[in-house]
C-alpha cells in the first residue's frame, strides 16, 4: 500500500554533493592557513595572538556571514564578496610566507569552488 509521506521538518536531510565536501574542506584548509601564518610569520608574543586570532575572526565571519543558517542573512553578491576576502587574505597570507604556489593553487580551487555554489545557489 503506497503512503504519500509529508516532509516532517527536522527529519529530512538536504542532499549533500560533492561540492558541498569541496567548499568544507576549503574553509578548512583556510581557517588552517591562517593558524600557520599566524604563528609562523610573528615573533614569539604576537604569534600566539596572530595565530589563534586569525582564525577566529574567519569562523566568527562565515558563522555570521556564510554558513548553512548564517546569523546575518545578507544578499547574495554581498556573500560572494565576503567569501572573496577570506580567500584573498589566506592567498596573501600564503604568500607573505614565500609560498606564491601554494597561494595561487589555493585562490585557484576556493574561487571555482565559490562559483560553481554561487552559480548553483541563484540558480
Amino acid at each position: 500500500m503506497p503512503q504519500d509521506s509529508a516532509p516532517v521538518p527536522g527529519v529530512d536531510r538536504p542532499v549533500i554533493t560533492a561540492l558541498d565536501i569541496v567548499r568544507a574542506v576549503v574553509l578548512v584548509v583556510a581557517v588552517a592557513s591562517l593558524a600557520l601564518w599566524g604563528f609562523a610569520s610573528w615573533s614569539l608574543p604576537w604569534n600566539v595572538v596572530a595565530g589563534v586570532g586569525a582564525p577566529i575572526v574567519v569562523l566568527l565571519i562565515w558563522a555570521l556571514f556564510l554558513s548553512p543558517r548564517p546569523v546575518l542573512r545578507v544578499h547574495p553578491f554581498l556573500r560572494a564578496a565576503v567569501e572573496l576576502f577570506i580567500y584573498v587574505g589566506v592567498t596573501i597570507a600564503w604568500w607573505s610566507m614565500g609560498q606564491a604556489l601554494i597561494g595561487t593553487a589555493f585562490a585557484l580551487v576556493a574561487i571555482v569552488t565559490g562559483v560553481l555554489s554561487g552559480r548553483r545557489t541563484l540558480s
